[in-house]
C-alpha cells in the first residue's frame, strides 16, 4: 500500500471509530473515587487534557480556575498541588460529611483579524481583546469561550447544597444525585445556560478505558425544551460527559468585535457503581 492509500485508510478508520480531529483533545478531572466513608477521608484528583479519556498523554489541565465547594457552601483549598508533563494533581480533605463540588472554570477569547493586508490570530484572556488587538485591525472576528469541568464527591450521606447552579455559562443540575449512579439504572439531569433551561443541546457520554477499545462506545442524548435529559449507564466505571453550546471558533460570520460569538462548554466525570 502506498503512502497516500495508507493515509486514506487511517482517516477512514478514525472516522469509523468516531474520532475527529476537532475533538481530539478533551479536558477531564479524575478522582481516585467519588464516594467515601470513615472520618475525614482524602481524595486525589488527576487533571489533564488528552486524546484518550482518563489517559494523560497531552497536557496537564491548568488549575487557575479551580474551586472546591464544601457541603456547607464554604470554599476550601486544595492541598499538594503539582503539575507534570502530562497531568496536574491535587488532594482534597473531606472534613465535612456530605457532597462536595470540584470545578475548574475558565473564560478566554480567540480572534482573527487583518492588519496591513495579513490575516492574524489572537488568543488570550476574555477581557484582554480590546487592548491587545491592534487599533488598526480590520475584519475582526471574535469568539468568547466559557468552559466548566466538574466532579462531585460525597462522604457519608449525600447532600444537595452544592448541586445548585451559578447562573453563569453552561451548567448541569443533577436530578438524580451524581454520587448515586448504578449500572442499568437511568439518571436524570438538566442543562442550563445562564441559569435558564438549555434545550436542544447534544450531550456526549464516553466510558473510560477508550485506550483499550477499538471504538468510543459513546452514548448520545439531546436535551428537551426544559433542558432535561437522561442517561442509562451500561456498566460500572468512570464516565466523561460533555456538552457545548454556540460557536465553534472565531470564524463565525457574526463574530465581530462589537458582537462577539460565544462558545460555552461543560464537562464532568461520574462514577457508576454495580447494582
Amino acid at each position: 500500500m502506498n503512502t497516500r492509500a495508507l493515509c486514506h485508510a487511517l482517516l477512514l478508520a478514525l472516522l469509523a471509530s468516531g474520532t475527529t480531529f476537532a475533538h481530539a483533545h478533551r479536558a477531564w478531572l479524575l478522582p481516585s473515587a467519588t464516594s467515601f466513608s470513615g472520618k475525614e477521608p482524602w481524595v486525589t484528583v488527576d487533571a489533564a487534557v488528552s486524546t484518550d479519556i482518563f489517559y494523560a498523554d497531552h497536557n496537564p489541565l491548568r488549575l487557575d480556575g479551580l474551586s472546591i465547594t464544601a457541603p456547607d457552601g464554604s470554599r476550601i483549598a486544595p492541598e499538594n498541588i503539582g503539575s507534570g508533563k502530562f497531568r496536574s494533581t491535587f488532594d482534597v480533605k473531606l472534613a465535612q460529611p456530605g457532597t462536595y463540588k470540584l470545578a475548574v472554570v475558565n473564560e478566554s477569547a480567540s480572534a482573527s483579524y487583518k492588519l496591513n493586508g495579513e490575516t492574524k490570530r489572537w488568543r488570550g484572556a476574555a477581557d484582554a481583546a480590546a487592548r491587545e488587538i491592534p487599533a488598526g485591525a480590520q475584519d475582526v472576528k471574535l469568539t468568547r469561550m466559557q468552559s466548566r469541568n466538574e466532579v462531585f464527591l460525597t462522604t457519608g450521606k449525600p447532600s444537595d447544597g452544592v448541586l445548585a447552579t451559578t447562573g453563569i455559562g453552561l451548567e448541569l443540575r443533577p436530578v438524580t444525585h451524581p454520587n448515586d449512579l448504578t449500572a442499568g439504572t437511568p439518571a436524570s439531569f438538566v442543562l442550563t445556560l445562564d441559569g435558564k433551561p438549555a434545550g436542544g443541546i447534544e450531550v456526549l457520554v464516553i466510558p473510560g478505558g477508550v485506550r483499550y477499545r477499538d471504538r468510543l462506545d459513546e452514548i448520545k442524548a439531546v436535551t428537551d425544551a426544559a433542558g432535561r435529559f437522561s442517561i442509562r449507564w451500561p456498566a460500572p466505571g468512570m464516565y466523561w460527559l460533555s456538552a457545548t453550546h454556540g460557536a465553534t471558533g472565531p470564524m463565525d460570520a457574526a463574530a465581530s468585535s462589537d458582537a462577539p460569538a460565544r462558545r460555552a462548554s461543560y464537562s464532568a466525570t461520574f462514577e457508576v457503581l454495580p447494582q
